[in-house]
């Protein structure tokens, strides 16, 4: 309803209020002179108010509306059972059924003031409410906040039990929604739409209330705004913020506070939102164990697997720094949950297997790999070490200790292989499906593309090049690659193999993961660039040096000897046209010789021989 059709409806509220007091107080004499007079007098007076103080403002969907009904529905009760005793010990009431209709109504006013009254007692806003005409001005002493978001967003923000509104001094809302201009909400007014951003930003610091931070409730990326007018406003020294991550999969115990939004989080698209529900089931009382625990993916995996309810989380990785770091976090943010960390190289097959005994996981992460396409492209026999044989010795040892479910994390440089790093991941995914055969455990592997903001990928190395002032040097300009956040990713890798565990018949092929739409490098160095309040190729230089070796322009999820198909929400599976051949003991010992004895060219002969095999599309050239 608009700004109009409240004043009158407020106006008509008086009128007919007058009517009805004068009716309950003098009876039914409709003939009384003056009725009508006084009660268009009084609806006239209530217009002047509204005009004058403009009432209105306050939306009316903010209000309790559940408090309310209970207590008329309380009133309603205890008048109907009076009437009833009434009706029997006291027939002879004097007004009858108006007395009891007007003490309903006043029971329920009173209720009403008595908490209403309460409330504002408790928030510290009584006097304030009673004196106040105008909203407050901002605060001297409290950094200005304003408030991005939907007007309800913003109303539960303010009234939020945690104080953190109190902490600011909140200036006013923008909210998608034009026609909600000039409204109030607790006390804080709708300055415009989201689109009149820059126009709002302007006002305030014409009137000297130029926000200190600027607090971004909506869900999505924020890509909307512009990555030049962000940089901007971080050139400036706004802070930007957000209550929530960008994906969350538990209430951890720092979810409600304000923190600031990372640079990843500024260049994603719309995460895919998830129910839970799955996850917690897979996960919630079952004993977990995360190799690479250290990494980007791995500690991730490691938080959202301690806030679903994990019985037990056993961290492990051979990098002792990062290894500290993720155990000292989970231990300080879910203190209750037993966990044990083992400092331990899935390359070392009876360290693995000794571990895997002793843990008794029900459910392996493997996330342990050397993923960086160059290092592993100028060390193959140390890539196959890792990412072949280092999921063997993960595999098997998970079996051996009679795990229920095992997890590889795969990559989109498994497709169509062109470097050492893809091949050796497109080998670990079908040595690991080898061993969901004939056994209870069941293996599933999840295929994705770059991460935003993971160890050694492009955003960092982009930030620390923007920092030194330049250039930002990439390899080509036209090349692609998909992106989503690390929460986002973890929690579809987490929901893919939730999903696997609940199906009947085996895993047919390979999880892949929903990643939208590639983004050209290029554009995202641009994006970068601006949202440091810089201007590309003016402030800082973009350089192309060239394809590096083993990469590709572009990145797919399904090979051409797949098809896909959806498997649930954000996730698609991609199943071989032919079966793989089984990888060998044979082969595979070859190839491990070959890697412990320094022979390069060996390993790259054999490691691609052995993936075209596997990227057979007819059984005869699978059996070559």
């Amino acid at each position: 309803m608009g700004r109009a059709g409240k004043i009158a409806a407020h106006v008509f509220l008086a009128f007919l209020a007058l009517l009805v007091g004068q009716v309950l107080a003098a009876g039914y004499d409709t003939a009384r002179p003056g009725l009508l007079t006084h009660a268009g007098l009084y609806a006239l007076s209530a217009l002047l108010v509204e005009l004058l103080f403009q009432l209105e403002r306050a939306p009316w969907r903010f209000v309790a509306a559940s408090d309310l009904l209970r207590i008329l529905r309380s009133a309603t009760l205890t008048a109907l059972t009076f009437s009833l005793l009434a009706y029997v010990i006291l027939p002879d009431l004097d007004g009858g059924g108006r007395t009891i209709l007007a003490a309903l109504v006043v029971q329920t006013g009173l209720l009403a003031a008595l908490r209403v009254g309460r409330r504002a007692l408790h928030e510290g806003v009584l006097v304030d409410a009673l004196v106040r005409l105008r909203p407050a001005p901002a605060s001297p002493a409290l950094p200005r906040l304003l408030i991005v978001g939907q007007a309800a967003q913003a109303e539960a923000f303010l009234r939020a039990p945690d104080g953190l509104a109190q902490r600011y001094a909140v200036v006013g809302v923008l909210t998608p929604e034009a026609r909600e201009t000039g409204d109030e909400i607790r006390g804080v007014c709708v300055l415009g739409a989201i689109g009149q951003f820059d126009g709002v930003m302007n006002q305030l610091r014409e009137g000297g209330l130029s926000p200190a931070a600027v607090l971004f409730l909506a869900e999505g990326p924020l890509s909307a705004f512009g990555a030049e007018r962000l940089g901007r406003l971080k050139s400036e020294g706004v802070r930007l913020l957000r209550r929530q991550g960008v994906v969350e999969m538990g209430e951890g115990p720092t979810s409600g506070a304000l923190r600031e939004i990372s640079l990843e989080e500024l260049l994603s698209r719309a995460p895919v939102r998830l129910d839970p529900a799955p996850v917690q089931a897979l996960v919630s009382g079952r004993r977990v164990l995360v190799t690479g625990a250290g990494g980007s993916i791995g500690s991730e995996l490691c938080r959202q697997i301690a806030a679903s309810g994990a019985a037990h989380l056993t961290l492990v990785d051979a990098s002792e720094a990062n290894l500290f770091l993720i155990d000292r976090e989970i231990a300080e943010a879910w203190p209750q949950l037993p966990r044990r960390e083992a400092l331990c190289d899935v390359r070392d097959a009876d360290r693995v297997t000794r571990l895997m005994a002793a843990e008794q996981p029900d459910i392996v992460f493997h996330a342990a790999a050397l993923k960086q396409v160059p290092m592993v492209e100028n060390h193959p026999c140390e890539g196959v070490r890792t990412n072949v044989l280092g999921t063997r010795n993960v595999a098997s040892a998970a079996k051996a200790a009679g795990a229920a479910h095992f997890a590889l994390i795969s990559t989109d440089k498994a497709v169509a292989p062109a470097s050492v790093m893809g091949a050796t991941k497109r080998a670990a995914e079908a040595l690991a499906r080898q061993f969901g055969g004939g056994g209870k455990m069941r293996v599933g592997v999840v295929r994705f593309g770059n991460v935003l903001g993971s160890a050694g990928s492009v955003v960092p190395v982009f930030r620390h090049q923007i920092a030194r002032g330049g250039p930002v040097t990439l390899t080509d300009a036209e090349v692609e690659r998909y992106f989503m956040t690390i929460p986002e990713a973890v929690s579809l890798v987490l929901r893919a193999v939730a999903q696997s565990a609940t199906d009947a018949a085996p895993p047919a092929g390979v999880l892949t993961l929903e990643m939208g739409e590639p983004v050209k490098i290029i554009d995202l160095a641009r994006r970068m660039i601006e949202l440091q309040g810089l201007v590309p190729g003016k402030d800082i230089e973009i350089r192309i040096t060239g394809l590096r070796p083993g990469e590709k322009l572009t990145e797919a999820l399904v090979d051409v000897n797949e098809t896909a198909a959806p498997k649930c929400d954000g996730v698609v599976e991609a199943t071989p046209i032919v079966p793989p051949p089984r990888i060998e003991d044979a082969v595979l010992a070859s190839l491990e010789t070959a890697a412990l004895a320094g022979d390069e060219f060996g390993v790259r002969t054999q490691l691609f021989a052995l993936v075209e095999r596997l990227r057979a599309t007819t059984a005869d050239t699978a059996r070559v």
